[in-house]
């Protein structure tokens, strides 16, 4: 399979994930600005998880575009990632909706820890397929964000259970952490021609 299918399907798949993130947020039946409290913390929860959907949709992008083949292992691997992000509407709403309580807080972690887990594997995958030439390998180096995202994720979803503020907050760390861009792809990308794309 040619990579630019695999994107254009991930990106598909994202977008339908964005679009029922959107449509959780019911519009109230006033006109009053009080109407519009009951919405804030299903709002919160929405625009948190529109930047973690954001912050994969760009990384796997960017990954996609430093890889140079795509195995049949690499597309599962593909599509537990996408089945994780495509629980987010789910998480999201639920914990949207009990304003933030302890167990749709940690619901919430354990969708983003294992979507954490399955880019790790995704990115793994890819690198095994292409060998130990890897492009990707030689690109990623230590990948810091990506170690520690996953223990933060799992620590928590345990302090959820005891203080779902103190959860909330390394949720919105992780997301910021992520925000900032990482270009090692786009400087390697342009220190070579672009490759081509190799299917199995």
């Amino acid at each position: 399979m040619e990579k630019n299918r695999l994107e254009a399907f991930s990106d598909g798949v994202i977008a339908v994930i964005i679009t029922i993130l959107v449509l959780e947020l019911k519009v109230p039946h006033s006109d009053r600005i009080e109407a519009l409290l009951p919405v804030v913390p299903t709002f919160l929860s929405y625009v948190l998880s529109f930047v973690y959907v954001g912050i994969y949709w760009n990384n796997h992008h960017h990954m996609l575009r430093a890889t140079g083949r795509i195995s049949g292992t690499v597309l599962w691997a593909n599509l537990l990632l996408l089945f994780w992000l495509s629980l987010f509407p789910f998480t999201t709403a639920w914990m949207g909706e009990n304003h933030f309580a302890a167990l749709p807080t940690a619901l919430y972690g354990v969708v983003l820890l294992m979507a954490a887990l399955s880019y790790w594997l995704l990115q793994h995958t890819i690198i095994a397929a292409e060998g130990p030439g890897s492009f990707l390998k030689t690109v990623v180096g230590s990948d810091w964000k990506g170690r520690a995202s996953p223990v933060l994720y799992a620590i928590a979803i345990v302090a959820a259970f005891f203080a779902p503020p103190i959860a909330q907050a390394i949720y919105v760390g992780v997301a910021l952490v992520w925000l900032v861009p990482d270009r090692r792809i786009e400087r390697a990308l342009a220190r070579r021609p672009r490759h081509g794309q190799v299917g199995d």
